[in-house]
């Protein structure tokens, strides 16, 4: 696997049929270790150890229906309400962030109206604040920490 402008981590792999799996921290079971896979597995590390988002809030490869049609989010972070606070797209490490790579995020967080969305290849990420309300949208020098306290919450 390539090496990424990600910090590494003490990943497992084990091998099985000629086929490489990696240990998914948030699933608790090797899954198959294809490139996305390598920058999703380096991405959930990332938030845990930098940005302190713990395990518990976040969901590997959840489900969600857009426009009747399933679809699958490579990496969703949660508040401490269930509701989700980021939505991320992992991609291969040769895949361009570009405007469609944003847009098929924003068709996802669409449907799970997260307030912050980060594209991942590996190489670079960009993150941005969605202004659900206002339907707009800024992008963000970095990722925001976890706080508790600024997540959302229904007093």
């Amino acid at each position: 696997m390539l090496e990424l402008n990600l910090p590494a981590f003490d990943y497992k792999l084990k091998k099985k049929d000629d086929k490489l799996y990696i240990f998914d921290v948030l699933r608790k079971k090797y899954v198959f270790l294809t490139p996305e896979e390598w920058v999703r597995q380096h991405f959930i590390h990332f938030l845990i150890n930098k940005y302190r988002y713990p395990k518990a809030l976040m969901k590997a490869e959840g489900g969600l229906k857009y426009n009747n049609l399933p679809k699958r989010t490579d990496l969703v972070v949660y508040d401490r309400q269930g509701k989700p606070f980021i939505v991320i797209e992992c991609k291969d490490t040769f895949v361009q962030l570009t405007q469609a790579t944003f847009e098929q995020a924003a068709r996802y967080n669409y449907v799970l109206k997260a307030p912050y969305l980060i594209v991942v290849n590996g190489l670079t990420y960009h993150c941005c604040y969605i202004d659900h309300v206002n339907q707009s949208f800024q992008f963000l020098e970095d990722i925001p920490y976890f706080a508790p306290t600024d997540f959302s919450s229904d007093n």
